[in-house]
């Protein structure tokens, strides 16, 4: 297959570079839909992204990739030869229930087994034919580096709320690993290239492996069909911003059409940091959060993943789990069990568990030799000090537990600390009267779910517990509130697992509860569990993915941004950049012109210190005013003494100041008042409530102007700014409900001014003027930056529509940025602005083409120079 290379990893990995694909070793066919017939995609177009290509496909296809593919591996010890079988309890093989009978499931991901050289291509052809499976081969060194080092040592801990301290808690970050990390996610995507039809299959890239993958992909297909869904928690952005590489992650999952998250709690992180770090803001549209990112809306997706209903009623009616029930019934006869099943890391809090339960005996006496922990230990997915630290304290409580309070035919706490089936965790799960999961974080967790849908049981379970098929079912859950299935188990104990006391408190409620209780929680849990299982989550996020996509093909696309800062642009087909020279040439041929300018963000940049404009901007202007057949005019939202001072200077310059509210058509002109709203009682009513939210949000301060009031909190905290704004808005429109003005919110800012004042009554007016004075305009300009600039687009299209005038202006309404406008036009920034005007300046005074001038031009140049 035909591809580039990257030259410098490094300077990839540090944002430098543009981002071309690695070659490939060969090419793998695309099975197709048609029986017998399989075609090799030979090679991708060397196009800019934007034509994604093209490809024969007949039916929908979902490409999902994740860090390992759902399958077992092993060598046959007869014939030496690679054998694979799906794993069953992979969510990725649960998923595509959720997907119709026809869509074709394609997997990306590696193996958990090492696979040697000479053997890669003979086992990549088998799985794609056997498993529809593309396997991404990592040499062993980027393996470990890549796995065990950044996403083990250096994300999975900070995504848990571990901060690196100190060596022995959490590793300082090593350039080297992130390095391997970005390494690894391009050869996840350039598999994903290799069999993808990037105008028809949707990509599902799945967890925080895989988080700077997007990127490679968005760079190369513009358009593509990208989800993406976090199976672990997102911190907070107190932990998150201490991350590196913090930027270049946030940024690999904005070029997603896609995210989604276990809760709200962890949505809610992503989108702080990306407000925070990015600047970005969101919103919620029609019940749906959306970030807009360039033009592109990013959405956001909440839903806890479910269970595999069907695998665990399967399993319950397995003759082994039978028989496993029987046995556990036996063994603890006249014991109530108390289940746990967990990971052995340090984030799942199984010692913390164990103290409680020792705390429960010790407060209990009576329910020694009564009640029985079975603690089930999954193997640790990673290695290390932390990890044996764990396993040492949990070996060294329990047996200090059973010393204390066992006997020689009781032991309180059971640890299974070996591989345990699914067969034989299902028996566990249908025979413990209480299950607990007090993990101190945790991503989702499936645990409480598959207790809950065990205990309900099937027709062959019941009969071998001994139940009738009226029997009532129960089951008590006492669950972390640290974990993402908690906030949908509303009938389950929450508990602060680090809080010891309460934790055995909640056992003993959840053992001594009376049956009609544990029946109505366990009721409510199960019809939860049972209507949003793994296919109704897969089902809901493809949903969502195509909804989010809808509109891939009605914009224009181009890409910006080097390495992995790389970003999609998409905007409007008939938004484009304003060219000079194309305005210049419209300029040049017209006689009767309109032009209106916004202020901050427009002739000056947003951030700049100094806010008066520049000797070059004021020359500029009265260069442009000073041509007898141009109407220029600032429209800005500030003083009218500020913009008459500042533009002193420029004699016939116009000033619509503080929106409208005032306006001047020249220097020696008068102040116009608008006759709209003279009263201005209301600010009365309205600077009080303004100080009350001043007082209480530290950064934010009060601007008073001459008609208008404004709350600025850009110097606020982020988020409690504006959620602060969010509250003021809605006070300020019930206090103000009768009276004469509105509340506009803008960028940082909550704004009241009288009604019936705009830019965009400011525009209307100086059009009509000109209409009335007998010139209508045949060139209208107008460029802004924000919110209200948008009134006069608006404004303008209206009124050049107007019968009144003889002959359609050549408009060019131009906004600066690349944002979504009304305009048609957009500049990039206050710098592209400024050049635009002075090149409508010197268009209007041509410097004399008489040599003599020139050379004394040259000469002068010269002088000052030396």
């Amino acid at each position: 297959m035909a591809s580039r290379s990257c030259a410098n990893l490094l300077e990839l990995a540090s944002g430098v570079l543009d981002i071309p694909c690695t070659p490939s070793p060969r090419t793998l066919p695309r099975v197709m839909t048609v029986p017998g017939i399989i075609s090799d995609v030979d090679s991708y177009s060397n196009d800019d992204g934007d034509s994604d290509g093209t490809s024969s496909v007949c039916r929908e296809r979902k490409i999902v990739v994740a860090n390992m593919l759902p399958l077992h591996a092993k060598r046959d010890p007869e014939t030496n030869k690679w054998c694979f079988s799906l794993d069953e309890d992979s969510i990725l093989i649960h998923l595509k229930d959720g997907f119709s009978s026809e869509t074709e499931v394609v997997y990306v991901g590696s193996l958990k087994a090492e696979i040697d050289a000479s053997e890669q291509d003979e086992v990549a052809q088998k799985l794609l034919e056997e498993f529809n499976c593309v396997p991404t081969f990592l040499p062993s060194d980027l393996q470990k580096k890549f796995y065990l080092g950044f996403c083990k040592r250096q994300l999975w801990p900070l995504f848990h709320y571990m901060l690196p301290m100190c060596p022995d808690h959490g590793d300082r970050f090593d350039r080297s690993l992130w390095q391997a990390y970005v390494s690894a996610n391009k050869i996840y995507a350039d598999k994903v290239m290799e069999v993808i039809n990037p105008e028809d299959d949707c990509v599902w890239v799945h967890d925080y492996h895989l988080m700077v993958l997007p990127t490679f992909l968005r760079k190369r297909y513009y358009r593509v069909k990208l989800g993406f869904f976090l199976h672990s928690p997102f911190p907070s952005s107190e932990i998150y911003r201490t991350l590196t590489v913090r930027d270049e992650i946030l940024r690999g999952l904005l070029n997603c059409d896609l995210i989604g998250f276990h809760t709200f709690d962890y949505a809610r992180h992503f989108l702080s940091c990306c407000s925070r770090m990015l600047g970005l803001d969101y919103e919620s549209k029609r019940g749906h959060i959306g970030l807009d990112y360039f033009g592109r809306t990013v959405y956001i997706k909440i839903l806890p993943v479910g269970v595999h209903m069907g695998r665990l009623e399967s399993a319950l009616n397995l003759p082994s789990t039978t028989t496993k029930v029987k046995e556990i019934q036996e063994q603890y006869k006249g014991k109530k069990v108390i289940l746990g099943i967990d990971d052995m890391d340090i984030f799942k809090g199984i010692s913390l568990k164990l103290l409680a339960v020792e705390q429960l005996l010790q407060q209990n006496p009576e329910l020694q030799g009564k009640i029985v922990l079975v603690q089930i230990v999954n193997p640790a997915r990673g290695f290390g000090k932390d990890v044996q630290e764990a396993k040492n304290e949990t070996y060294l409580t329990a047996r200090r537990i059973n010393e204390v309070y066992g006997s020689p035919n009781y032991e309180p706490v059971i640890l299974i600390d070996c591989p345990v089936s699914h067969q034989e965790k299902s028996a566990y799960y249908a025979v413990a009267e209480c299950c607990i999961v007090n993990a101190v974080r945790d991503g989702m967790n499936l645990v409480p779910y598959k207790y809950i849908v065990c205990r309900q049981g099937t027709p062959d379970m019941n009969e071998a517990l001994g139940l009738t098929e009226d029997s009532p079912r129960t089951s008590m859950l006492v669950v972390s509130e640290f974990i993402g299935c908690s906030p949908s188990l509303s009938g389950a104990i929450r508990v602060n697992p680090w809080d010891i006391d309460a934790v055995a408190d909640a056992l003993n409620l959840a053992i001594t509860m009376s049956n009609s209780e544990k029946q109505l929680r366990h009721e409510k849990h199960y019809r939860y569990v049972s209507s949003h299982d793994v296919a109704y989550w897969a089902r809901s996020f493809s949903q969502d993915l195509d909804r989010a996509c809808q509109d891939h093909y009605s914009k224009r696309c181009w890409g910006i941004g080097l390495g992995l800062r790389f970003r999609v642009v998409s905007l409007s087909p008939n938004f484009r950049k304003l060219s000079v020279d194309h305005i210049v040439s419209a300029y040049k041929r017209t006689t009767r012109r309109a032009i209106f300018l916004d202020y901050d963000g427009t002739v000056i940049p947003q951030t700049s210190i100094i806010k008066s404009p520049s000797p070059e901007v004021l020359s500029m202007m009265n260069s442009l005013c000073k041509d007898p057949k141009n109407t220029v005019f600032i429209v800005s939202g500030r003083s009218r003494t500020s913009l008459g001072d500042w533009f002193a200077s420029c004699e016939k310059l116009g000033i619509a100041a503080e929106h409208g509210y005032f306006l001047r058509w020249g220097s020696t002109s008068k102040w116009e008042t608008s006759l709209v709203s003279a009263d201005l009682d209301w600010k009365e009513i309205v600077e009080p409530v303004m100080r009350l939210y001043t007082e209480a949000t530290d950064g934010s301060n009060i601007e008073s102007k001459e008609s208008a009031l404004v709350w600025h909190h850009q110097d606020a905290d982020p988020d409690f700014g504006s959620c602060q704004a969010k509250e003021l808005l809605d006070h300020l429109e019930n206090v103000l409900a009768n009276e004469p003005a509105v509340v506009k919110r803008g960028q940082h800012i909550v704004e009241v001014k009288p009604q019936g004042v705009s830019k965009g009554l400011v525009a209307e007016k100086v059009l009509l003027r000109m209409v009335n004075d007998g010139k209508p305009p045949d060139f209208v300009m107008c460029i802004g930056d924000d919110r209200s600039d948008e009134d006069m687009f608006e404004s303008i299209l209206s009124t050049v529509a107007s019968p009144l005038l003889p002959s359609p202006p050549e408009i060019f309404a131009c906004t600066v940025g690349r944002k979504p406008s009304k305009a048609k036009y957009y500049l990039d920034d206050a710098i592209d602005v400024v050049k635009l005007l002075q090149g409508l300046a010197t268009a209007s005074n041509p410097k004399p083409r008489n040599l003599p001038h020139i050379q004394v031009s040259f000469e002068s140049a010269f002088d000052s120079v030396m």
